[in-house]
C-alpha cells in the first residue's frame, strides 16, 4: 500500500498526516520538529512513504537536506501553490494543513522547489550579511546627517576617510550633542570595520573559485555579483534554456490575457531581490563606467536611446543573467568583440 505524508512544520511541533492511495487518513500527529523526531515517528507510522512533502520556508532547508540524509523521500512544495491549494479549507488549522499537504503530493498538483545546496546557503548568508551592513553603515551616516542640519550643520559632500573627522570638527563646542553624535559614529565606524571584513571574505572566495573568475570576466561583473549568481542558481543544470534564468530572477515583463484583454505589464519582480539589485547593479556599471567597447554595451546603449536608461538596465540586467549562465554551463569566459560597431 502506497503511503503519503505531509509535514506542517512549525518551531516546536510538527503536524504529520498519512494518506494511502486513495486519500484516506492512515495516521494523524505531532511530535517535535526535529529532523530525528519527524523520522522515528514515520518509521512507525509511515514506513513504506511514497513521498513527503513539507512546505517551502525558514526550516524547510534543515529538514529537507536531514530527511535526505536519512533517506527518505522528501519533497519541498512551493508555498504559492500550496497556499492556493489549501485555502479552499474552511478551518486553518495544523492538523488541516499537514493533511492538505498529504493530499498534495499524493496527488501530484504541485511545484517541487530545488532546495539548494549548504554551501550554496552559507555564500548567501554571507553575501545577505554584507548587504545588511552596507544598509545599517549608510542609514547610521544619514542619521548624522540629518541630525547635525537641525542645528544649522551642513556635512556636505566630504572626501572618501575625512567623514569623522569633518563630523568631530562641526559638533566641537556642543558637549550633549558631541555625547550623541560619537555614540553614532563609534556604530558607524565599527559596521565600516566589519563590513570591509565580509568584504574581503567575499573577494577571497572569488579568487580562489574558477567559476567566479570566469563570470568576472563578463563586463560589469565583479566578485559581488559573481558570487551571488553562484549562491542563488547553485546547480547550472536546473536551467534547460539559459533564457529561464531572467525569469527565474524575476526580470521578465508580467504578462495578462483573458479574452479581448491582452497586456504586458512591469517586471515581476520574483524571485531572489538581491541578486536581482546586483544584476541590475551590475548593468549600470556597464553603461556608465566600463570604458572598453563590446557588442553588449552597443546593445544596451542602443537601447537606452529607445526606452530610457532606466528600462535598458533592465534588460540588460536579464541579458547578463542569461550570459552569466551560459558561461557557467560551457565552462568559458566572455569572449570581446574585435571588430567596433557604432553604439
Amino acid at each position: 500500500m502506497e503511503q503519503y505524508v505531509g509535514l506542517d512544520v512549525s518551531l516546536e511541533e510538527t503536524s504529520l498526516c498519512v494518506v494511502d492511495e486513495t486519500g484516506a487518513t492512515l495516521w494523524q500527529g505531532k511530535c517535535a520538529s526535529t529532523p530525528e523526531s519527524i523520522a522515528v515517528v514515520l518509521a512507525r507510522r509511515a514506513p513504506e512513504a511514497t513521498r513527503i512533502g513539507l512546505e517551502s520556508g525558514l526550516l524547510s532547508t534543515w529538514h529537507w537536506h536531514a530527511l535526505k540524509a536519512l533517506g527518505l523521500p522528501v519533497v519541498c512544495l512551493d508555498a504559492r501553490h500550496v497556499k492556493a491549494a489549501l485555502s479552499l479549507r474552511l478551518n486553518k488549522t495544523d492538523a488541516n494543513d499537514a493533511e492538505g499537504l498529504a493530499q498534495i503530493v499524493r496527488t501530484g498538483w504541485y511545484r517541487q522547489v530545488q532546495v539548494k545546496s549548504l554551501d550554496s546557503h552559507l555564500i548567501r548568508t554571507l553575501l545577505a550579511a554584507r548587504a545588511g551592513l552596507v544598509a545599517m553603515h549608510r542609514d547610521i551616516a544619514n542619521q548624522i546627517r540629518g541630525a547635525l542640519k537641525t542645528f544649522g550643520l551642513v556635512l556636505g559632500k566630504v572626501a572618501a576617510g575625512t567623514f569623522e573627522a569633518r563630523v568631530r570638527q562641526l559638533i566641537a563646542g556642543n558637549p550633549l550633542l558631541v555625547e550623541v553624535i560619537e555614540a553614532l559614529l563609534k556604530v558607524w565606524r565599527t559596521t565600516g570595520e566589519q563590513l570591509v571584513t565580509l568584504h574581503r571574505r567575499v573577494l577571497r572566495l572569488a579568487q580562489t573559485d574558477e567559476t567566479c573568475r570566469r563570470l568576472m570576466t563578463v563586463p560589469g561583473v565583479g566578485a559581488v555579483t559573481a558570487a551571488a549568481f553562484l549562491a542563488t542558481v547553485d546547480d547550472p543544470e536546473r536551467f534547460r534554456r539559459s533564457s529561464s534564468v531572467g525569469a527565474y530572477f524575476g526580470l521578465t515583463p508580467r504578462s495578462c490575457q483573458s479574452g479581448e484583454i491582452d497586456y504586458t505589464g512591469r517586471i515581476s519582480k520574483r524571485g531572489d531581490g538581491l541578486m536581482r539589485s546586483y544584476l541590475f547593479e551590475a548593468a549600470n556599471v556597464l553603461l556608465t563606467r566600463v570604458s572598453t567597447w563590446s557588442t553588449l554595451k552597443a546593445w544596451g546603449m542602443r537601447l537606452a536611446k529607445r526606452t530610457g536608461a532606466t528600462k535598458a538596465k533592465v534588460a540588460l540586467a536579464r541579458k547578463l543573467a542569461v550570459i552569466l549562465h551560459r558561461l557557467w554551463c560551457d565552462g568559458t569566459s566572455f569572449r570581446w568583440s574585435t571588430q567596433k560597431v557604432s553604439g
